[in-house]
C-alpha cells in the first residue's frame, strides 16, 4: 500500500492536481479517466459527456478522456481520484469498496435483478441516490449509475452445467462477494486488473472470466477463450464519479451545465448499453472462434440455485439493511428462488 501511495504522489506531481477555485481561468480541464476500449459502452458515453460538457458551457470547460488504462490502472484509479491527479472517474461498482464502502457490492449478488428495469429501480430511485451520497465523507461526489450489462462465463473447456465450472481459475474484480460467488461453483476466484486479463487468459495463468458481450469482444477475449455460457448471472454497471473538492469549488453555473452534461450522458450511456452487448455477441460469433452456449432451463436453474447462496453468506457483510433494501424495491425474495 506504501509502495502504491508513493507512486500516486509522484503521479500527482507529474500530471497536476484538481482544485479548482470558482474564479479559475477557463477554459476548465476536466481529466476523465477509465479502463475501458473507447468502443465500450462506457467508453462511448464518456466521449458523448466531453461533447456535451463543451456545448453545454460553451468552451468554459474542456472534458479530456483518458480510455483503456492509458492514464491510471485499476488499482491506482481511485487513489488518484481521492489525491487530485485526475478530477472523473467512471469505476465498476466494486471497486467502490476500496473506500471502505462494502455496500456498493450489493450489486454484485447474483441473479439479484431479473432484467434492466429492476435494476433502474434501484439505481435511479431512492436508494442509488443514498449510495452515492455515502461517498462524500470519502472525498468523492457521486454523480450518476451507467450501465454495461449482464456478464457470462467463458472458458476454453464448454460450460454446461454446475460440474463444468469446479477446478477453473476465474478471473473476477476485486469483491469479496464475488470470490463467495465463484466458490459456489466449485471454482478458484483470481482477483485481477481488467487490463491484465488478455494476457492472463492466453498464457493460462487463468482458465476463464465473466464479463458482459462488450467487453469480450473489445478485449478480444473471444482470441483465448474458446466457449461462453450465456448465463446472465451478473450486473456489470459504474458509478460516475468526481474528487468532491474540484466539483464543490466550480463556479455554480458550471456545475449546473456539468451536471445536466451527466444527466444526458447517463441516458445515452443506459440507452445503447444492451444494444452494444447485442451487437458484441453478434461480432463474436461472426469469428468463429468461441462457441456460444445458451443453458437449457434445468441448467440455468442448477446454477442459479448453487449461486443464490452467496446472497445469505455476504449479506452480513455488506450490510443486511442495504441487502433489505434492494429486495424490496426489485422485489427479490430469497426465499422462492
Amino acid at each position: 500500500m506504501k509502495t502504491i501511495l508513493i507512486k500516486l504522489l509522484l503521479l500527482v506531481l507529474l500530471h497536476g492536481v484538481a482544485p479548482m477555485p470558482a474564479n479559475a481561468k477557463l477554459p476548465i480541464v476536466i481529466k476523465f479517466s477509465h479502463v475501458v476500449t473507447p468502443d465500450t459502452p462506457k467508453g462511448k458515453a464518456a466521449n458523448y459527456f466531453a461533447q456535451r460538457a463543451a456545448e453545454l458551457t460553451e468552451g468554459a470547460v474542456s472534458v479530456e478522456v483518458f480510455p483503456n488504462s492509458t492514464l491510471y490502472k485499476d488499482k491506482d484509479e481511485i487513489q488518484a481520484l481521492q489525491l487530485g491527479a485526475v478530477q472523473m472517474l467512471a469505476p465498476s461498482l466494486a471497486k467502490l469498496t476500496q473506500l471502505g464502502i462494502r455496500e456498493f457490492e450489493v450489486f454484485d449478488l447474483p441473479y439479484l435483478f431479473d432484467d434492466i428495469q429492476t435494476l433502474h429501480r434501484v439505481t435511479e430511485g431512492w436508494l442509488g441516490a443514498n449510495l452515492l451520497g455515502r461517498l462524500e465523507t470519502k472525498g468523492v461526489k457521486g454523480l450518476a449509475f451507467w450501465d454495461n450489462g449482464f456478464k457470462s462465463f467463458s472458458a476454453n473447456r464448454p460450460l454446461h452445467d454446475l460440474a463444468s465450472f469446479k477446478g477453473l481459475k476465474i478471473r473476477i474484480q476485486p469483491s469479496k462477494v464475488l470470490e463467495a460467488q465463484i466458490r459456489t461453483l466449485g471454482a478458484q476466484p483470481s482477483a485481477l486488473p481488467f487490463s491484465g486479463t488478455y494476457q492472463a487468459l492466453r498464457t493460462g495463468f487463468i482458465d476463464g472470466a465473466e464479463n458482459p458481450h462488450s467487453n469480450f469482444f473489445t478485449q478480444k477475449i473471444y482470441e483465448v477463450q474458446k466457449h461462453i455460457a450465456l448465463t446472465n448471472h451478473g450486473y456489470l454497471g459504474y458509478a460516475v464519479i468526481a474528487n468532491k473538492r474540484f466539483w464543490d469549488n466550480l463556479p455554480a453555473r458550471i456545475r449546473y451545465q456539468l451536471t445536466q452534461a451527466i444527466g444526458e450522458a447517463t441516458e445515452y450511456a443506459n440507452r445503447i448499453a444492451q444494444e452494444e452487448n447485442d451487437q458484441a455477441l453478434q461480432k463474436i460469433k461472426a469469428t468463429g472462434k468461441t462457441r456460444i452456449y445458451t443453458p437449457s432451463a434445468a441448467e440455468r436453474a442448477e446454477l442459479r440455485r448453487a449461486m443464490l447462496a452467496t446472497h445469505a453468506k455476504m449479506a452480513p457483510y455488506i450490510g443486511q439493511s442495504v441487502v433489505n433494501a434492494v429486495y424490496e424495491e426489485t422485489g427479490f425474495d430469497p426465499g422462492k428462488q
